[in-house]
């Protein structure tokens, strides 16, 4: 099985803040319909704007990069046995969460 992530730009869910409880509740839909399936490895949102770079020299500053265009603002990594099953979980997100979803495959770990 491959491992995929799933993730959003912040910003991205668009719709009126009192129909939030009705998103939430089909997000947490699909996330239980993963674990039931057995594919759901792990995810969450992200604090918004709250990150923090550590860069090569040892500094910390305050992130994002200014320059920076798009923000995660949540993910989902599921593990499935190819790219048109994770594109099926993606879809089943995308309708949910009222955003399109980015879908890029994890590498697997070099150490075994």
């Amino acid at each position: 099985m491959t491992r995929y992530l799933i993730s959003f730009d912040d910003g991205a869910m668009s719709f009126p803040e009192e129909e939030l409880p009705e998103v939430a509740e089909a997000s947490i839909a699909v996330v239980r319909e993963a674990r039931e399936a057995g594919v759901w490895v792990f995810g969450g949102g992200l604090e918004r704007q709250r990150a923090s770079i550590a860069a090569t020299d040892g500094t910390v500053t305050d992130g994002p990069y200014p320059e920076t265009k798009a923000v995660l603002g949540g993910f989902s990594i599921i593990d499935v046995p190819s790219r048109e099953d994770a594109l099926e979980w993606a879809v089943r997100l995308a309708a949910a969460c009222r955003c399109a979803q980015e879908v890029r495959e994890i590498l697997s770990d070099p150490t075994g």
